[in-house]
């Protein structure tokens, strides 16, 4: 009766959990959205390294309500105080256990299952996070393909070089 009691609380929490984080990435996703339509080619590094703050802060806070939603449960059933049980959530969430604070024996089990989900629900993060990097590094490189390009510049010692330019039916160059 225990083990039931104990998976029925980890699968509604692990539930809740994903559910919050796929709603706020679907959230993040949408509002980063326009900042890579089409015709912006490149927002420029102060921009893309706001663009970036602003997407860690979010991330952040969106972590922050998941060990909330956890820390209300051990809240709930477990410790007298939403200190205690906001320190073991975030403890558990971000898989440092230091083991000064403890579930109650019956409750034992949710701790790890809150590290397993809480090493997941980060790697999502930092995942979309890359993705959001890795599309501004590219775009940076295209504006500049594109930059040299409009200059021109077919002076010896620069080189054609293919990419969306050239898709476009453009070439491109680049100093060697």
């Amino acid at each position: 009766m225990i083990f039931i009691r104990q998976t029925s609380a980890a699968v509604v929490l692990v539930t809740l959990t994903l559910s919050l984080q796929c709603a706020g990435m679907a959230v993040v996703i949408e509002w980063a959205r326009p900042r890579f339509a089409p015709e912006v080619l490149r927002l420029g590094a102060i921009r893309s390294a706001i663009l970036v703050m602003r997407l860690m802060t979010a991330f952040i806070g969106l972590h922050l309500l998941e060990i909330l939603l956890w820390a209300g449960f051990y809240r709930w059933l477990c410790f007298p105080s939403w200190e205690s049980a906001f320190y073991f959530s975030a403890s558990s969430y971000a898989t440092v256990g230091y083991g000064d604070v403890v579930l109650p024996w019956i409750w034992r089990t949710l701790g790890p299952v809150e590290s397993i989900i809480g090493v997941l629900m980060c790697g999502l993060s930092a995942s979309l996070l890359f993705a959001v990097v890795s599309r501004l590094v590219d775009r940076e490189a295209r504006a500049s393909d594109t930059a040299i390009t409009v200059a021109g510049d077919t002076t010896p010692g620069t080189r054609v070089r293919g990419g969306e330019a050239a898709r476009r039916g453009r070439s491109t160059v680049s100093i060697s």
